[in-house]
């Protein structure tokens, strides 16, 4: 018989009444589960030491964050995050894995967080940052399959990198913006490597790396 890994979201999703914007991505990987942290892991919403969205923000707002396993580094990301009115509501709550990976290809049986009731319930979010695509089982495609389930779609207002779309909640009728930025993980530097846009800039100056394209991006939104 295979073995099946239930990867459930070790996070609740981190969000008050004053928050604005809201990062929404899938799951961070199985060893935050099951309590497994590598050195340099941060015990917090995307604080695998492999991922790419603290470093991206600490370059923008020169953070000076810590990058280690200690309840400092969590307090410094929350008190940021607070600061700048900005949560974090992951949409999977628990997917199954035959392979213990952090692929979204790899989710199973997947469970999804009710993201509309929490905008329902904080009114003042008016953005989600989605951390990755519309490429199946990635965050904007499951917010595209859970908005489906209240005949809800998103309406596109650009379809540039990174292409925004807008909604109106079905309970609430708020306006919500989407905007889908490119992936922080290492696994979405080949993606960034193709656009035009990175090209240039990588031909103008060969120091330029794909951490740096998502600091110009990202900083327009965060």
């Amino acid at each position: 018989m295979q073995y099946v890994f239930n990867h459930t979201h070790p996070y609740e999703p981190f969000i008050d009444h004053t928050t604005e914007k809201l990062i929404v991505g899938t799951l961070p990987p199985p060893r935050f589960t099951t309590g497994e942290l590598k050195k340099g892991d941060v015990d917090f919403c995307y604080g695998s030491k492999d991922g790419q969205l603290w470093p991206i923000l600490n370059k923008i707002f020169d953070l000076n964050l810590a990058f280690e396993t200690t309840d400092q580094a969590i307090e410094q990301r929350k008190a940021f995050l607070r600061d700048r009115k900005i949560g974090v509501c992951d949409i999977v709550a628990s997917a199954e894995r035959t392979k213990i990976d952090a692929s979204d290809i790899g989710m199973q049986n997947i469970e999804l967080r009710d993201v509309l009731s929490y905008l329902e319930k904080y009114t003042k979010v008016h953005t989600l940052l989605f951390t990755g695509g519309n490429s199946k089982n990635g965050p904007e495609y499951f917010f595209r399959k859970h908005l489906k389930e209240y005949s809800v779609s998103l309406v596109r207002i650009s379809d540039e990198v990174p292409r925004i779309h807008e909604f109106t909640h079905p309970i609430t009728g708020k306006t919500i913006k989407t905007v889908c930025l490119i992936a922080p993980s290492g696994a979405a530097n080949r993606a960034v490597g193709s656009l035009v846009g990175y090209k240039k800039m990588k031909m103008q100056d060969l120091t330029f790396n794909t951490i740096d394209f998502r600091v110009l991006q990202y900083k327009d939104y965060f």
